[in-house]
């Protein structure tokens, strides 16, 4: 295993990425069936108070209280709709919108049932309608990031680029979308940063490798010894490492506000970027070398230019192929090989 390690750092193990398509393919679709359908049963995204519109209590949390305490409690008040989150030293409570008195109610309630003066039972009314701008400006911050996207691969690179990297940006989003379905997280303006996050690192991840393949494939001419695939391949294999290593980099300390900050220290506001960031950055990862790079050397073969290299390239292969299998060949025609013996033998 060391060993291993040790030759894919020095960039002497080949991987077949653009080979073994078909495989990345089907993987990338039974993960994008499986967040589609997260998204159906669960009603989609379980979207945060700053998108639908609510009431937000925060109060000091007491020894013994739990989760399911608190959301009997405020339950008990009237609402009916209690989301409990653990928000650093305090209880962070969403309900649907409430009126003055409900609101009011739910904080007598609190502060009977635990010991806390009403005074520090803090409340705040979001209103449906500055979570529906909310949501409108995300779409159009997304919506420019996109067209951006476009431009500048299609100036930098070329219009397949550019498309097979929206392709892999749009792959990203939706696994991510569906992580967030199944598992249940409210989806928070911190959580919109996260995927226009997620987004930029994926895109930076697919530019690395997209420049690496120009490079290559720039200096293939007609007499070239391999095909547009096998100097993909051979580029992605350069590229490797630097993209294991940029990926290592980032998810450790992602992944410790994640795993150690929400519940070691509970610092239960940041898992709604850490868990956008976490999942993204292996996606991500995963979406340059094996869903963006094999879309586009699927676009690119269909050009003529690189049709008629692959049949050049396969003819010098098949003729190598066949030379080297006609002089392994053993002699056996007429009585070439055979013994005085067999002579003998043969006029007995």
């Amino acid at each position: 295993m060391p060993g291993v390690i040790s030759r894919l750092y020095r960039g002497d193990i080949d991987i077949d990425f653009v080979g073994k398509r078909k495989t990345w393919y089907g993987l990338s679709a039974l993960l994008l069936a499986l967040s589609i359908l997260g998204l159906i049963v669960n009603q989609g995204l379980n979207l945060g108070v700053e998108f639908r519109g609510g009431s937000v209590f925060d109060f000091a949390r007491t020894p013994g209280s739990s989760i399911e305490q608190v959301r009997e409690t405020v339950a008990e008040a009237g609402p009916h709709q209690v989301i409990v989150q653990q928000a650093g030293p305090n209880w962070r409570v969403t309900t649907e919108s409430l009126e003055a008195e409900e609101v009011t109610k739910v904080q007598q309630t609190v502060a009977q049932k635990y010991g806390v003066p009403e005074s520090q039972v803090s409340s705040q009314v979001i209103g449906a309608t500055w979570g529906g701008e909310v949501s409108q400006k995300a779409w159009i911050g997304l919506a420019v990031f996109m067209i951006a996207i476009m431009l500048y691969l299609s100036v930098a690179f070329e219009w397949r680029m550019a498309l097979a990297a929206i392709v892999a940006l749009v792959h990203d989003l939706v696994i991510t979308a569906g992580v967030y379905a199944w598992s249940g997280f409210e989806v928070t303006p911190a959580t919109m940063l996260g995927f226009l996050t997620i987004l930029g690192y994926s895109l930076y991840d697919a530019v690395v490798v997209f420049d690496m393949i120009k490079e290559v494939t720039g200096k293939l001419g007609t007499s070239a010894k391999m095909t547009y695939t096998q100097a993909a391949n051979n580029a992605l294999s350069h590229t490797l490492i630097r993209s294991l290593n940029t990926s290592l980099v980032a998810i450790l300390p992602v992944a410790a506000i994640l795993f150690i900050g929400t519940t070691l220290l509970g610092a239960g506001t940041l898992k709604d970027l850490s868990l956008a960031l976490f999942v993204g950055m292996i996606v991500g990862t995963y979406s340059s070398l094996c869903v963006a790079t094999p879309i586009l050397v699927t676009l690119k073969e269909r050009e003529p230019k690189w049709q008629a290299l692959a049949k050049r390239v396969h003819a010098k292969e098949v003729s190598t192929a066949k030379a080297s299998r006609t002089v392994k060949e053993p002699v056996s025609a007429g009585s070439q090989g055979t013994t005085p013996a067999d002579d003998k033998r043969k006029k007995r």
